[in-house]
């Protein structure tokens, strides 16, 4: 693995991590992330947003299962597109890249079983298990199956992640007593601070690229050739965002740094494969929340009242909500911010 020049700061320390970004009070609340919401939606939502997860005509899918489907997004990549309405083996999208010399998995998703179930894909698609795994944050539904990474039948990988994202695992590990989860994450190898990190494949070159918004520990996966990005949570497709611990301010820039010049297949961290137009419509969607909300602050109205008159364009009324507190939700983290600033 090749790292760019610069001095490592060093981890921070997990109080230190926590209390920059999160009150005490609301950091298990927020430790959990989307998976809480995933699962209120699976109560509910029975068979209404199943066609929102619909693939593209023409995918190749190498694997179906009810918790989701491998699909081949170019030469030795694989996306993962969890389906979690009915089993929630897996929670979040992910994926795996192989090149020459080794296979990096994207996320450890939400459960143990869910975890080893990919790294068993992996094996079964490339001749060999992961030798990395790439966390693109901390939430439970992304970060939660670390300890199904390691037994009898697979040497344990090694785990990338921002010095953030382990250390808000760590709370949340702490916080629930999850000694498996505490003992998994002293084999993450922390990325510089701020930097992008090459990993070499042989064949191919991944980029690791930390950035902000979703959360304070936010990474993105990305492989120049062909042009693929694991965007994590910063990208939600046909569906509406969480922004349950969102920096707004930061959220859409990040999201607008993801665009290429060429065609390329984003891979969400909820919701169907995108391209450039549906990332499109998701800037279309953070612009229109952010003008609301700017709205709402001058003229001092709450974030309840203000998502009663959120309207959305056309082509996105029929993004699904996981929870119809969604849209409050958003306009009640720029509130947050622009109160502050």
């Amino acid at each position: 693995m090749k790292r760019s020049t610069g001095k490592d700061p060093g981890p921070p320390d997990s109080g230190e991590v926590q209390s920059r970004y999160y009150p005490r009070r609301d950091f298990l609340r927020l430790a959990g992330g989307c998976t809480a919401q995933l699962t209120l939606a699976g109560a509910f939502a029975g068979g209404t947003a199943r066609p929102l997860f619909a693939h593209r005509p023409g995918v190749k899918i190498v694997q179906e299962v009810p918790w989701g489907r491998l699909e081949e997004v170019g030469p030795g990549i694989w996306a993962l597109v969890s389906t979690p309405l009915q089993d929630r083996a897996t929670l979040c999208n992910g994926g795996i890249v192989q090149g020459r010399t080794g296979v990096v998995m994207v996320e450890a998703f939400g459960t143990p079983e869910g975890a080893a179930w990919m790294a068993r894909q992996a094996r079964a698609l490339t001749g060999r298990w992961p030798d990395q795994v790439v966390l693109t944050h901390y939430h439970g539904d992304h970060s939660a199956g670390l300890p199904g990474l390691a037994g009898p039948e697979m040497e344990a990988p090694v785990i990338r992640a921002t010095a953030a994202t382990r250390a808000l695992t760590r709370n949340t590990a702490l916080g629930r007593e999850d000694e498996a989860l505490l003992n998994a994450l002293e084999r993450v190898a922390h990325l510089p601070s701020g930097e992008v990190t090459s990993v070499d494949l042989g064949d191919r070159e991944v980029r690791l690229v930390p950035r902000e918004g979703h959360t304070a520990s936010d990474l993105t996966v990305e492989i120049p050739d062909p042009s693929v990005v694991f965007c994590g949570d910063l990208v939600w497709n046909r569906f509406f965002p969480n922004f349950v611990d969102t920096i707004p301010t930061l959220l859409t820039p990040a999201v607008r740094a993801l665009r290429r010049q060429r065609p390329t297949v984003y891979v969400p961290g909820h919701g169907p494969v995108a391209d450039s137009a549906d990332l499109d419509l998701l800037v279309e969607l953070l612009d229109r929340v952010e003008a609301h909300a700017r709205r709402a602050h001058r003229e001092g109205t709450e974030a309840s009242e203000a998502a009663e008159t959120l309207v959305l364009p056309s082509a996105l009324e029929d993004w699904y909500r996981f929870s119809p507190q969604y849209p409050e939700r958003a306009l009640a983290a720029w509130l947050r911010e622009l109160s502050a600033t």
